[in-house]
């Protein structure tokens, strides 16, 4: 597997020219193990994490149809459909398949929230080879038939376990019972609860499994470290850090978008470069913030785990948990978007003695126990902190509202 290349794959020419042109040499593992079964009209279920290639592991076979197959798009209607759980990923998926699809002359059409529909459907109204979207605005135009896939010939569901945790459930069982019986679907996972299994039994057929490595692994080219400091020395070591040179491009993860909010901020105060990355923010926000960190103009991105999960990012030197998660499964997501595409990186953790029991359920999910590289590891965890309550505020008990008066019926 280790000798296989892009031509080796029987690729169009055009496709072999933008992978070349776009750095592309040799495919991951993912992409090994994905793509022969792909062009052979094969189902996949592919179970990999995020940063190992799954976007070229579906778009490729479905590009290379394409290209051999020219057809006249129906107004509103799409051949193929890819479904993604956040904005950011939909966003970069669309970008990638515009560039391997470069010379192929298809049309790609972005169906997110967040931003006004009218230009998606005015988009949708000449038909399109590709869409890209995320649930709820694929099911709000397919609601309205500005978006129709009853002859959709491919489709793909991405990062299936994060559309399970944000609720996307009803909104993709909606998708799959519209689309035609004669398809081809690829479902990709970096885990495999039972929800997932089951959805993904509905919607392949006879599927090739493709599996690289469990969500529980870190990338073996990251170095991870570990700072012991109390709550109100983050901010302080923060800044000492990120002063260096070595960190040119970081990713610093909150669990509040308050939170990061408050860190870029006072990054900017002391002059770095710094942008916030969260839900509150508008569509056009968030992608101004992930725009400006790949360009260089922002050196830290300060992100919820929203950005922790499709957002590819190339260059990141440093990974910063300023604040543990609460689930293990998610510090992995976040370090992996470093020590990309074969790139080293390293991940740097902040952990208070509130976060001691984090720090444990993540080493013990790793296998890694991170090395210290300040502090002293606290020797008994301390419960998480309660909200603390502003002093000007006051709190002002608000009695229950009775009933209005209703008048008894006299009985005869």
């Amino acid at each position: 597997m280790n000798d296989l290349t892009f031509e080796s794959f029987g690729l169009a020419t055009p496709i072999l020219g933008a992978l070349k042109a776009t750095g592309f040499i040799k495919p991951t593992p993912i992409q090994a193990g994905a793509i022969p079964h792909g062009l052979a009209g094969r189902d996949v279920l592919g179970i990999a994490q995020t940063g190992t290639g799954k976007t070229a592991a579906f778009a490729l076979p479905m590009l290379n149809a394409m290209a051999t197959e020219k057809l006249h798009n129906r107004r509103f209607s799409t051949r193929a459909l890819v479904l993604a759980p956040t904005r950011e990923l939909a966003v970069q998926i669309e970008q990638e398949i515009r560039k391997f699809g470069a010379g192929l002359g298809l049309r790609t059409v972005l169906v997110v929230g967040g931003v006004g529909r009218f230009g998606q459907v005015q988009r949708m109204a000449r038909g399109a080879d590709i869409v890209v979207g995320c649930p709820g605005r694929v099911v709000d135009l397919m609601n309205t038939r500005e978006l129709i896939i009853d002859q959709c010939q491919f489709f793909v569901l991405d990062e299936a376990d994060r559309m399970l945790d944000l609720g996307f459930m009803p909104d993709i069982r909606k998708v799959v019972a519209a689309l035609p019986q004669r398809r081809q679907s690829a479902l990709f996972s970096a885990t495999m609860p039972a929800e997932i299994a089951k959805l993904a039994n509905g919607l392949l057929r006879e599927p090739v499994r493709v599996e690289i490595a469990a969500v529980a692994s870190t990338p073996a080219r990251i170095e991870q470290s570990v700072y012991f400091a109390e709550s109100a020395e983050k901010r302080t070591l923060l800044v000492n850090l990120l002063q260096q040179p070595d960190f040119a491009k970081t990713i610093v993860f909150t669990r509040t978008k308050r939170g990061a909010d408050r860190v870029a901020a006072m990054l900017n105060a002391a002059r770095i470069p710094a942008a916030a990355m969260h839900g509150n923010l508008s569509q056009g926000q968030r992608q101004r913030a992930l725009e400006a960190f790949k360009s260089g103009e922002v050196r830290a991105l300060v992100a919820t785990d929203l950005a922790a999960r499709g957002i590819d990012v190339s260059g990141v030197s440093h990974v910063i948990n300023f604040e543990l998660p609460n689930e293990p499964e998610s510090y992995v997501h976040r370090i992996g978007r470093t020590a990309r595409n074969g790139a080293d990186g390293m991940a740097v953790a902040f952990c208070d003695a509130t976060e001691l029991a984090y720090l444990n359920q993540i080493e013990k999910l790793t296998g890694v126990r991170l090395r210290v590289a300040g502090g002293e590891r606290p020797r008994q965890a301390l419960p998480p902190r309660k909200p603390q309550r502003h002093p000007d505020m006051q709190v002002r008990k608000i009695k229950p509202r009775r009933p209005p008066y209703q008048e008894k019926r006299k009985v005869a």
